[in-house]
């Protein structure tokens, strides 16, 4: 089918390349191009090896890359082809500077308004879809209008909303796809012509329409509500392991209650990924901003919460294990931040590492897809560290162990051969399960001594 349309998508990174592939899959007229300046990255996108992974990516490029789906290092030649460019790429938080530590990095989305400013001919319509600060639209309008000889720009807000692991069925078949633009008839206009494309595989009640704003506001918002959700659930796991409750039967019973509804009430280790942590120090600093502390502060404290929950349970493990752990050989099973993504970003696995590590413990992390140089970068930067190990297999990692930690909820850990495990433990043997995902009750009758998050300890039978 001919193409009538060409879309252009800076940023081939976790938001951008998954986006683009179901677009071409689902509008085979659409002609995609996705542009990245890092040739590595663009290399992979065209290669049998995805630089990220999530379950059935891989089979939705292959159908349409080379085909409507292309991926390119040629950035000014996809926006100038392109009638609608998404911006993708990066805002990480601010590490110097105002807003250190909060803020949201604009550097990338500046520079990727000023390119299209320089490059583009034509009316062009821009549509954010990086998560940034309310009030971004009307930074990169200002630039594109004052660098711009040409060019006719309209500039939409449609946040993703892509949960990792599940990032394709959240594609095809998502809650909502929200749409913001200018209160204008070209921004209507604009909006409609986005709508259109999504509306080829979603409902048309599914696709909502708002002001620049109030879309920018909601993705910040919707996040923090999920992680403050977490941060709660985490809270009252110390409450549970302290008084004998179990979280996840006092999850189940105030999950039922249909003004609070089940999700993200499972204990954990505590939250991680790209956004939740950001987003949610971006909303304080935005709130501080604008002159309400009381604000910030009550959102600050979500992420407080989240990071206090880390260092507990690497205190707890130290706790059980005799208030030492010096020279002790613990096995970090998981390392992303959920199961079903090789994305480490805020993980909580890398608190852990490094608290056990700092107590002079040989930590040994198992991960099945993330590779090793990603685990030493993120727990050890440019440094080293002879008591951190890489293994190939969760039996390797277990072997000669003290204990054992789950930090991701992988399918595979669910069903290991544990009996096995702890005939090559010392004794006693301790499991932490910071996911709850383990049967508890078979493990204290192999011999463990098992540590669920949010459940008091019981004592097994000695083997």
């Amino acid at each position: 089918m001919k193409s009538t349309l060409k879309i252009c998508c800076l940023g081939a990174g976790y938001v951008g390349g998954p986006t683009m592939a179901m677009i071409a899959a689902k509008c085979p007229n659409i002609q995609v191009t996705v542009v990245d300046p890092n040739a590595a990255r663009i290399a992979e996108w065209n290669s049998d090896e995805l630089p990220i992974y999530e379950p059935g990516l891989y089979e939705i490029v292959r159908e349409s890359r080379g085909r409507n789906l292309f991926f390119s290092t040629d950035v000014d030649g996809g926006i100038r082809d392109a009638e609608i460019i998404f911006v993708c790429v990066g805002t990480p938080t601010k590490k110097q500077g105002i807003g250190a530590g909060r803020a949201a990095d604009l550097r990338y989305v500046e520079s990727a308004a000023r390119r299209i400013a320089a490059i583009a001919e034509g009316p062009k319509i821009i549509v954010e879809k990086s998560t940034i600060p309310v009030k971004t639209a009307e930074a990169i309008m200002t630039i594109l209008r004052a660098n711009s000889k040409s060019g006719q720009f309209q500039v939409l807000s449609n946040p993703e909303f892509l949960a990792e692991g599940t990032a394709v069925e959240d594609l095809l078949c998502p809650d909502r796809v929200l749409i913001g633009g200018e209160e204008t008839e070209g921004g209507a206009a604009a909006v409609q012509k986005l709508a259109s494309i999504y509306a080829r595989w979603i409902p048309a009640e599914r696709i909502l329409t708002t002001n620049l704003w109030s879309s920018e506001l909601s993705k910040l918002v919707a996040n923090a509500f999920l992680a403050q959700r977490i941060s709660s659930i985490n809270s009252i796991s110390a409450l549970c392991e302290a008084t004998g409750a179990d979280v996840d039967e006092v999850g189940n019973a105030i999950g039922k209650d249909s003004r609070i509804g089940p999700k993200f009430l499972k204990a954990s280790v505590g939250f991680g990924g790209s956004c939740f942590q950001k987003d949610i120090l971006n909303l304080a600093y935005l709130c501080q901003h604008f002159g309400l502390p009381e604000v910030s502060a009550y959102w600050e404290s979500v992420v407080k919460i989240n990071d206090w929950q880390k260092h507990r349970f690497a205190e707890r493990i130290v706790r059980e294990l005799f208030n030492t752990v010096t020279g002790k050989r613990i096995a970090i099973l998981g390392f992303a931040f959920k199961k079903d993504t090789n994305d480490t970003r805020e993980t909580a696995a890398v608190s852990v590492c490094q608290d056990l590590l700092a107590e002079g413990a040989e930590v040994v992390v198992y991960d099945p897809k993330v590779r090793e140089h990603d685990i030493r970068q993120d727990v050890l930067g440019k440094g080293a560290n002879d008591n951190l190990l890489i293994a190939g297999s969760a039996a390797e990692a277990a072997a000669g162990a003290h204990a054992i930690a789950i930090l991701t909820e992988w399918d595979e850990f669910k069903s290991l051969p544990f009996a096995q495990l702890f005939e090559n433990m010392p004794k006693p043997a301790c499991i932490f399960d910071g996911r709850n995902i383990l049967p508890h009750a078979d493990l204290r009758e192999i011999g463990f001594r098992v540590f669920p998050i949010g459940k008091a300890h019981k004592i097994s039978g000695h083997k």
